[in-house]
């Protein structure tokens, strides 16, 4: 049966009404008809996909039975969206120097409706709402890794409780900074500590060290997530390296509204990151780092994603439970090898993780005894080495995400 091709953009829709006739297998998401001067234009509409969207009554006219529509939830996030957030559009309203307008950005008013529902849920139109939202950022996350060799997505795991000031903190930065300048697109939780640190280096690519340095110190002004100005400091940091005159990163998400958009632009085309927090540690603010950011409900889904998506490897920094989860669900796929092939496997932190919490010697004698087997492990402590530990494309990008892939190869 033919897959139905789906339909994101009022330009996708011009196209295809330009054609006339017979419309059929299109599945439209969060499309406002009402936007073209012309809808429908004698077309005929036959077993699409309706999802979000709003309609006159010239072109309800003109969808039949054959149809299957899905109309708006009357929740305060768009259950049919189709794009990636980013920090214009979690962070709409928020206002640099004022903290204290984080509580009415649209990231916190969905997680105020988040508990006031139930983290777990049990009305049935939340749970729906929900459930399609995390669809949709799903289908969003697919599109853009679609651009990217699966083997150039490098993922970093660690404490969310990581200080800025801390040592590891600026290791993980300078990591992600190189990895990002060699054509890895960096991936993470999208929260604060080791996760913030990936983003940061991401966005600091093409940056000087001098560079890199003045903006820790200025994120060190609130070392913790958990101090007041710990958003706006990471504001102040963008605010300080937007770059005047070069192209801004290429995002998913087209729809800036807020008074960030002129604040928050990447300093070049070629760099960019994926974070990937969850509204259930809502109370971790997602890094505004990210350029593009996946924010689901369901932590499940979320941390199988990072775990999946992060083919060319994961970088484990120092971290506790959640970390360790991570390290082991990470493992079975490897073991199963239920990708095809394993991924690397690189810790940052010898006497952490040989130590204080041994993991690595464990896996070692799981290696050893046969338990586990397809484990690529390696560990080191220095910046270079663990960058030099990732297997590396022979050359960087030249292009932005979406024209580099076919530059990139892999020594088997």
């Amino acid at each position: 049966m033919k897959p139905y091709r789906e339909i994101e953009t009022i330009s996708e829709v011009k196209t295809l009404l330009a054609k006339g006739g017979t419309i059929s297998r299109c599945a439209f998401q969060d499309i406002n008809f009402k936007e073209l001067e012309v809808t429908g234009n004698g077309c005929r509409f036959e077993h699409c996909l309706f999802m979000g969207c709003r309609f006159t009554k010239e072109m309800k006219a003109q969808i039949d039975g054959t149809n299957l529509v899905f109309s708006h939830i009357d929740v305060p996030f768009n259950a049919f969206r189709n794009t990636l957030y980013t920090a214009e559009t979690l962070y709409e309203g928020y206002e640099l120097g004022n903290p204290d307008s984080y509580k009415d950005c649209f990231d916190n008013k969905v997680y105020e409706h988040y508990l006031r529902m139930g983290k777990t849920a049990t009305d049935v139109k939340e749970t729906l709402a929900r459930t399609l939202h995390d669809r949709a950022i799903s289908d969003s996350v697919h599109e853009l890794l679609s651009q990217y060799d699966e083997r150039r997505i490098i993922g970093i795991m660690g404490g969310h409780g990581l200080l800025r000031t801390d040592k590891t903190y600026r290791k993980i930065v300078y990591i992600s900074k190189q990895l990002t300048e060699l054509g890895y697109l960096m991936v993470s939780g999208g929260g604060p500590g080791a996760m913030e640190a990936t983003h940061l280096g991401a966005w600091m690519a093409g940056r000087t060290e001098d560079d890199v340095e003045q903006a820790l110190k200025i994120l060190s002004i609130a070392p913790s997530y958990k101090d007041r100005e710990w958003l706006d400091t990471a504001m102040r940091v963008i605010n300080s390296f937007r770059s005047e005159g070069v192209k801004e990163c290429r995002s998913v998400d087209n729809s800036l509204a807020s008074n960030l958009s002129s604040l928050i632009s990447h300093p070049s085309s070629q760099y960019a990151s994926l974070g990937i927090p969850t509204w259930l540690y809502g109370h971790e603010p997602a890094t505004p780092f990210a350029t593009h950011i996946a924010k689901y409900f369901e932590n499940a889904i979320r941390e199988d994603s990072i775990l999946t998506i992060a083919k060319g490897g994961i970088i484990y920094s120092p971290g506790s439970a959640g970390t360790m989860q991570e390290i082991f669900q990470d493992a079975v796929q490897n073991h199963y090898l239920s990708f095809g092939y394993a991924s690397p496997m690189i810790f940052l932190g010898t006497d952490y993780w040989t130590k204080e919490m041994p993991v690595y010697p464990l896996l070692q004698q799981l290696m050893q005894n046969g338990r586990y087997k397809n484990l690529i492990l390696s560990i080191g402590d220095e910046i270079e080495e663990i960058v030099e530990l990732v297997p590396h494309p022979y050359s960087p990008p030249s292009e932005g995400p979406g024209e580099v892939s076919s530059l990139i190869q892999f020594k088997e």
